[in-house]
């Protein structure tokens, strides 16, 4: 007889498999949404260098923008898009989303940090915001210039993105990327170990016989 011992890790494992069917069910679907209509409003494309310095403000950018006051339909479209494509990028959680040209989640990850850039970009315009982002700007332009990043592009350096285009990962690309494979992989494993626990904890204990 098998020992119950066995049993978490095979929940894992079987959680993992469904997990990664999942993904390479997915391995049609094109990065982009499909069917852009593009009938939204254009974000200007970010460099590789730029990213990995914004995604350093990314969070300072976003609370500024929400609380701004002297606001307009565009700016907040742009803003919500900001929002949206960060989730979509599993809130920058994927190793390597911003650094690695390679990884599945890169080119999303220029798709928010674009859309962060241009809210950024918008709020010099606004008088009570001004300062704050004027502020936030002159810190990243300095790291720019201090980490040597202003030259480094990669193939989506060039690429401009549109409010009414979501852009999502390459899931079919998860396989051939280790990091990002490690870290689903991972999530899946805990999952099924929580499940586990969970079935495990609320059963019922059996009445002990007199």
């Amino acid at each position: 007889m098998k020992s119950s011992r066995t049993t978490p890790i095979l929940s894992a494992a079987l959680i993992t498999a469904a997990f990664l069917c999942v993904v390479a069910g997915s391995a049609s679907a094109h990065s982009r949404s499909d069917g852009g209509s593009h009938a939204g409003l254009n974000i200007p494309e970010i460099s590789h260098g730029e990213m990995a310095v914004m995604s350093d403000y990314r969070s300072g950018i976003i609370d500024l923008a929400s609380r701004a006051v002297d606001t307009n339909e565009p700016f907040r479209r742009v803003l919500n898009y900001a929002e949206i494509q960060y989730s979509y990028c599993l809130w920058g959680r994927m190793p390597g989303s911003v650094t690695d040209e390679q990884s599945p989640f890169n080119e999303c990850a220029h798709a928010y940090l674009a859309a962060a850039k241009a809210v950024l970009l918008s709020m010099r315009e606004m008088p009570r915001e001004r300062a704050a982002a004027d502020e936030i700007i002159s810190a990243v332009d300095a790291d720019m210039v201090r980490r040597g990043l202003a030259l480094i592009t990669c193939r989506f350096s060039g690429e401009a993105f549109n409010t009414a285009d979501i852009v999502k990962p390459r899931w079919s690309g998860i396989p051939f990327h280790a990091a990002s494979m490690a870290s689903m992989t991972g999530l899946a494993s805990l999952f099924g170990l929580g499940v586990f626990a969970l079935r495990r904890f609320s059963r019922p204990k059996a009445q002990s016989s007199e």
